[in-house]
C-alpha cells in the first residue's frame, strides 16, 4: 500500500492511448476525444487503476485508497463502481478493466498484451496412457 501512496504524491504526467486520455491535473477523462462524466469516486477509481497500469490491486487496497474502507468491512461498493466504469468505457471496458478473481483489478492500457487464448486455440489432446 505504500507503493500506492507514494504516486498519488507527485505529480503525473497525463495518460492518453488510442481511445483513452486522462490528465490528472485538472482531473478529466475522455475516450476517443468525448470528456467522461464520472463521479468523484470513479474517477479517483479509474485514476488509481491507470496510475498503476499493469499492476493487479487488491480490492482491500482498492477500498482502502478510494473510500478509506479498512480490510474488515465486506462490501459490495467497489464491484458496483467498476461496473458503472465499465459500462461508461462500453466496447472498450474489458480491454481496459481486467478483473483478477479473489484478488482485486488491473487496468490494462488499450493493445497491452494478453496471456489468455480462445479456449479453441488452447486444448491439448491427451496422449494415451
Amino acid at each position: 500500500m505504500a507503493m500506492l501512496q507514494a504516486v498519488n504524491n507527485r505529480q503525473l504526467m497525463p495518460y492518453r492511448d488510442e481511445h483513452l486520455t486522462m490528465d490528472f491535473s485538472q482531473q478529466a477523462v475522455a475516450l476517443d476525444s468525448e470528456r467522461m462524466t464520472l463521479t468523484r469516486k470513479e474517477y479517483d477509481l479509474l485514476a488509481l487503476l491507470v496510475q498503476h497500469a499493469g499492476e493487479i490491486i487488491p480490492r482491500d487496497a482498492l477500498l482502502m485508497q478510494v473510500w478509506g474502507y479498512s480490510a474488515e468491512i465486506r462490501t459490495r461498493t467497489l464491484d458496483v463502481h467498476v461496473r458503472r466504469l465499465r459500462k461508461k468505457l462500453g466496447g472498450y471496458a474489458e480491454q481496459y478493466i481486467e478483473t483478477i478473481f479473489g484478488i482485486g483489478y488491473r487496468f490494462q492500457p488499450f493493445h497491452a498484451p494478453r496471456f489468455f487464448q480462445h479456449q479453441a486455440d488452447n486444448q491439448i489432446m491427451a496422449m494415451g496412457a
